[in-house]
């Protein structure tokens, strides 16, 4: 049941196909049931959980995209437009559910969530310690998108070649092919190495796999600005 309502809501909160990146539809129905689950279940430490990481995600949710629809990546996005009370209610919840001490993979990415949700300002997210909960996720679900969020947590907290270096290792493995976040933080590492022909190439891979309209849109922005050549 806690699966089935976190793919409602992240196919709310980024959709898999179409032009629109978030059905917020998806996301306020996706919270409501997980509400409800934690009234039926409130001694289950995991639905706390799950909901404290639907609220600490969907906070942000305004602030991803534009008025035309674009992508705004967390970094950029006016944390003045997040939604203030879903954090402190987040942040609550996440800590009753952890003082059970029956941590799972609900709790631990909420707690990752929080890491983003309370940082002031982009500088001030702690990579760190994010790099250690992904360790710690990976350790509780091993899956290969779970390595690939570690691998960019690692390459914000180590620096880009340690994170391009799981990238390339993950990559290998061919657990995910045709998965466009694979090639766009490659992209992504490779610019900020300097290595901007590869950069660019990695860009057009993943713009051949992206799913939504907007996020095609972000790759070609990124492509113009590491080869601005027609």
């Amino acid at each position: 049941m806690l699966a089935v309502l976190y793919l409602l809501f992240n196919e709310g909160y980024g959709a898999t196909a179409g032009t629109d990146l978030i059905r917020h539809g998806l996301c306020d129905e996706a919270i409501r049931l997980a509400r409800t689950l934690v009234d039926l279940m409130p001694d289950e430490p995991e639905a706390v959980g799950l909901l404290a990481l639907m609220l600490l995600h969907d906070a942000r949710r305004v602030a991803r995209v534009d008025d035309a629809g674009d992508l705004v990546p967390l970094e950029a996005q006016d944390r003045g437009r997040w939604d203030r009370a879903a954090i402190a209610e987040g942040t609550d919840l996440l800590e009753s559910a952890l003082r059970r001490r029956q941590a799972g993979p609900y709790q631990v990415q909420a707690a990752i969530a929080a890491c983003h949700a309370t940082a002031a300002q982009a500088a001030d997210t702690d990579w760190a310690e994010i790099a250690q909960l992904y360790r710690r996720l990976y350790d509780l679900a091993p899956t290969p998108v779970v390595a690939l969020n570690r691998a960019v947590a690692v390459a914000m907290s180590d620096g880009p070649v340690a994170g391009l270096a799981l990238v390339d290792a993950l990559e290998a493995t061919g657990e995910l092919s045709g998965y466009y976040l694979v090639s766009a933080t490659r992209a992504d590492l490779l610019r900020r190495l300097g290595r901007t022909r590869e950069a660019a190439d990695a860009y057009r891979e993943a713009m051949t796999s992206a799913a939504t309209d907007a996020e095609r849109r972000y790759l070609a922005a990124r492509l113009l600005e590491t080869d601005p050549a027609p």
